[in-house]
Order: C-alpha cells, then sequence, then structure tokens
C-alpha cells in the first residue's frame, strides 16, 4: 500500500488528483487543506482517504501529520491561486514558501521516496518562445505568484542536490474542470453562457491560453508517478492548442447557444500575460493518448452544470 500526501487537496486539480489515486484501494490518501480557497465539497469520500485541516505554511501544523503517517509520495499542491486574489493579496502569496520549505524538511526527514510540485506556466513570464518548452525558461515575470512557483522549483531542485530527495516538477498550464471555481476563466465563461448573462474580457482578448481538461492533467500526474521518465525533471502539463481568450468566448457561446453578449473591460495593468503555449512533447509521451479537444471539454461542463446553475 502506498501512502500519499496531497497539499491543497480540496481545490479544483488537487481534490480530483485525490479521488483517481484513491480508486486504487491500495493508495491511502491524506489531504491536507486550510480550506481558505479550497472547499470541503470537493473533498472524495473512501475509506481510503482522511481530510485533515491545516496549513502547511505553519511548521507546527504540519509537524504532527508527518509524523502519523509516513507517506511514500508527496503531491505539494497547497497555494494562493487566481489571477485576481494573488495580485491583491501578494504578501499571502510569498507566505506560500514557507510551505514549499516545510514540506520539503519533513519529506527529506522521514522517509519520502518522491514529491510532486505544482508549478505554473507563470513561470515563462511573458513569452521567450512559442512553444513554452521546459529547458528554456526565462524569469522575467515579477509578480509575485510567478517569483513563488520559480522558487519553489529551486527549493525542489536543490533538496534533490543537497539531500537526494527525487522531485518532480509539474507547470500547470489552464486546467479546467468541474470543480473548478469562478475565479477562472472557462468556469466563468460557461456559467454567464448558459444564463445569457454578458461574458466580459479583459482588454482586446487577443491574449492567448491553451486549455487542458482536468482528467488529462491527472491522468498525466499519475503516470509520471508510476514512471521513471520525469523523476528530477520538468514537466509542461497542458494542450498545445492556442487560441485567443476571444475565441474562447465565441466557442462557449456557440456551444451553449447562448444570447451572451461579449463586454470588453479595461486591460488589467500587470498579471495578464499576452501568449500561453505550452511544449507538450513529454506530456504526450506520458499520457500516450489524444488529449480531449476543448469542445468535448466544454460540453461535459455544461452538462454538469445544468443541474446547479
Amino acid at each position: 500500500m502506498a501512502t500519499i500526501l496531497i497539499t491543497g487537496g480540496a481545490g479544483n486539480v488537487a481534490s480530483a488528483l485525490a479521488g483517481a489515486l484513491a480508486k486504487d484501494k491500495n493508495n491511502f490518501i491524506v489531504i491536507v487543506d486550510n480550506l481558505s480557497t479550497g472547499n470541503l465539497s470537493k473533498v472524495p469520500e473512501g475509506e481510503n482517504v482522511k481530510f485533515i485541516k491545516a496549513n502547511v505554511n505553519q511548521y507546527n501544523d504540519v509537524v504532527p501529520i508527518f509524523g502519523r503517517y509516513n507517506f511514500d509520495f508527496v503531491f505539494h499542491y497547497a497555494a494562493v491561486v487566481g489571477v485576481k486574489r494573488t495580485l491583491e493579496n501578494p504578501i499571502m502569496v510569498l507566505e506560500d514558501i514557507e510551505g514549499i520549505k516545510n514540506i520539503l524538511s519533513l519529506s527529506k526527514n522521514s522517509g519520502v521516496k518522491r514529491v510532486f510540485y505544482s508549478s505554473s506556466s507563470e513561470v515563462y513570464g511573458e513569452p521567450f518562445e512559442i512553444p513554452q518548452n521546459e529547458k528554456t525558461t526565462p524569469l522575467n515575470s515579477r509578480l509575485p505568484y510567478a517569483i513563488v512557483k520559480n522558487v519553489g522549483e529551486a527549493f525542489f531542485r536543490s533538496y534533490y542536490q543537497e539531500y537526494g530527495l527525487e522531485y518532480t516538477i509539474f507547470r500547470f498550464f489552464n486546467t479546467y474542470g468541474p470543480n473548478q471555481s469562478e475565479d477562472f476563466v472557462v468556469p466563468r465563461f460557461i456559467k454567464a453562457a448558459m444564463n445569457n448573462e454578458p461574458i466580459t474580457i479583459y482588454g482586446d482578448g487577443k491574449q492567448t491560453r491553451s486549455f487542458c481538461y482536468v482528467e488529462d492533467n491527472i491522468e498525466t500526474c499519475i503516470k509520471a508517478m508510476q514512471d521513471t521518465k520525469c523523476i528530477n525533471d520538468v514537466l509542461n502539463i497542458g494542450s498545445d492548442r492556442e487560441m485567443s481568450v476571444l475565441e474562447l468566448a465565441q466557442i462557449v457561446i456557440k456551444l451553449t447557444n447562448s444570447q451572451s453578449e461579449i463586454i470588453h473591460l479595461p486591460a488589467l495593468e500587470e498579471g495578464d500575460m499576452t501568449r500561453r503555449c505550452p511544449d507538450i512533447t513529454k506530456m504526450k509521451q506520458i499520457l500516450g493518448r489524444d488529449l480531449l479537444p476543448l469542445e468535448e471539454g466544454i460540453k461535459k461542463l455544461v452538462e454538469h452544470y445544468e443541474g446547479r446553475v
């Protein structure tokens, strides 16, 4: 039996990861979340799932958890997320560095086999190249969220160099799914369209993104855990289909047969990068199948929301 810790496990991606790992009864999943942005309703239930409310940024909060369980693997996903929230709470974002240090220190002292870190496309800053490749990462973003993700990656590499604690760094690109909050663009657009409400876009909407369905994300992460290909390496996890935010809104309106109009708000002063599109060559090799097309993912979310909107 593998004992697996998932921090931030009441969030969108981490809760889906927990649910998928818990399907294997040989896994025992411990979920830790302080519920500042996560929601208890997202946490999967099961005899092999244990939820603990704790703040990983507080050392004394997390020490007893490592004392109670002998973790084989640790997924560190706890973080302040959401463009608006991270811009408005920069000190809270920077405090996540303490959580990174706590998790790594406790992992290397307790026999953890490998730690997994949810980094972000934000580490690429403004694009140096498209598609964005793991090996050519410019450090040109000044925002606290991107800085923390870059510092986190450096800590994971350094703990391997100093202590031999093996790691895998996941750089997530716009993962969407049923458990995602309306702080994020895909659920916000879909819910507005289903209610025929205006869809608001910052700026001209020409900024590009790529959107990855959550099941593609978590299946890749689980296969990376089971595989040896990405040990002590960085892995982009996303879609290589680049589109503008305006195009996303138009696709959502079409698929929902919506009467919503698109309204342009003033562009954000910072934090809204012009382009995002990953090189997912390594992800495709690990996943071993095609990604779910965006249109199919939107339809899945519409079906999910229909009973609740």
